[in-house]
């Protein structure tokens, strides 16, 4: 019995030894949804936990340098800017998150990454603002994680 299909079928980082460095740039964005209360209280710099939105910038930070301890796959890449801003609506917060870096693969998935922590960074933050009596979050929701550009120079 040869067990040689299974070892080709098993996850494994792809080879990226062969590319040249080039410049990359990826921008995510995502979104949640929160109470207007929340959003008063956030503008207002009067939420429990501390400062929403710096907080959160440090996340995302953080989380774009350490994705590929997150990911399994993503390979660890030289980053050479960071950049995360976030936009205030009647009902939601807009998370964006541009990544740079000078290497042989993109970096759309530190951009998610950094996006995905930054909103859940938001959602820890305003969490007891947001429980209604039985403790549930029923109009809190995070959507619309995407990859808004990707380019190779």
């Amino acid at each position: 019995m040869s067990f040689s299909h299974i070892q080709d079928d098993r996850a494994k980082m792809v080879d990226i030894g062969g590319k040249a460095n080039v410049s990359r740039r990826a921008v995510a964005a995502g979104e949640i949804r929160l109470k207007r209360e929340t959003l008063e209280a956030i503008k207002n710099r009067k939420i429990v936990k501390g400062e929403v939105l710096e907080t959160a910038r440090i996340a995302a930070v953080m989380a774009v340098k350490k994705t590929p301890f997150a990911i399994p796959m993503c390979h660890n890449i030289p980053i050479t800017s960071i950049d995360v801003t976030f936009d205030m609506g009647a009902e939601t917060i807009t998370a964006t998150v541009e990544v740079n870096s000078v290497g042989k693969t993109g970096v759309e998935m530190e951009a998610l990454h950094g996006v995905s922590v930054a909103l859940l960074t938001i959602w820890d933050m305003v969490k007891s603002a947001e429980k209604d009596a039985t403790g549930n979050y029923p109009s809190t929701e995070i959507s619309n994680i995407r990859v808004l550009e990707k380019q190779k120079r």
